[in-house]
């Protein structure tokens, strides 16, 4: 079945999740029978807080002078500051997976799409086992699940997921680069850099534009 694909494009936190609300209801309206996926970047750098998280951590002062948005996700989880990194979404009906019904497992059949595209760029990602949850991080990277990808144990992307009328929206974000000092001030606790990993520290040669041209080919 073809892939209805939306290419790369960067845009404010706003526009990011005010077009993958869209493509949900859309997709609902029309009862689309083929996936959509679409690959975004972020400008200017935005928090994304998860669907019900509590918002108190943040320094809106601080956010406002270094030119930080905030937006909130239709997906539940934890925060994420996406400033150097791809993000990719990805909706389909629930009857069109495997085992859609079953939310882990059809987180992994979706994120198995990336896993195969990271094979073609020598990166051999694997699901991340479940670490226990420290309910005082904010941050969704520093928390890791059975749906998570990781390189040698390391949590590469992260990925959060919804339904409606029987359609998923999953998206997540895939690390290019961080910068642990900002994390750190953002979200008033150390990043605990043993369990991160990013595209540059796997493969400082791998461009964005290698990446985002790979994943194009979901289509």
């Amino acid at each position: 079945m073809t892939v209805q694909f939306h290419p790369f494009s960067i845009n404010s936190g706003k526009v990011n999740m005010q077009v993958d609300s869209d493509l949900l209801e859309s997709a609902i309206c029309n009862q689309i029978k083929e996936p959509i996926f679409r690959l975004y970047g972020w400008s200017p750098a935005c928090i994304s807080l998860g669907r019900n998280q509590d918002d108190s951590f943040l320094d809106r002062e601080f956010l406002k002078v270094n030119n930080i948005d905030v937006v909130r996700r239709l997906t539940g989880g934890r925060a994420l500051l996406h400033d150097d990194e791809i993000t990719y979404s990805y909706i389909c009906p629930v009857s069109y997976l495997e085992h859609g019904d079953h939310i882990v497992s059809s987180y992994k059949e979706i994120c198995n799409i990336l896993i195969d595209k990271f094979k073609l760029l020598g990166i051999e990602l694997d699901f991340g086992g479940s670490k226990k949850i420290n309910s005082k991080l904010d941050y969704c990277m520093s928390i890791s699940t059975g749906a998570d990808l990781c390189f040698q144990n390391k949590k590469l992307i992260g990925s959060a997921q919804c339904r409606k009328n029987n359609y998923i929206l999953q998206h997540g974000s895939i690390l290019y680069d961080y910068n642990k000092e900002l994390l750190e001030k953002v979200f008033k606790e150390k990043v605990d850099s043993s369990s991160i990993t990013t595209i540059k520290e796997i493969n400082p040669n791998l461009s964005k534009d290698d990446i985002i041209n790979t994943l194009s080919s979901v289509a």
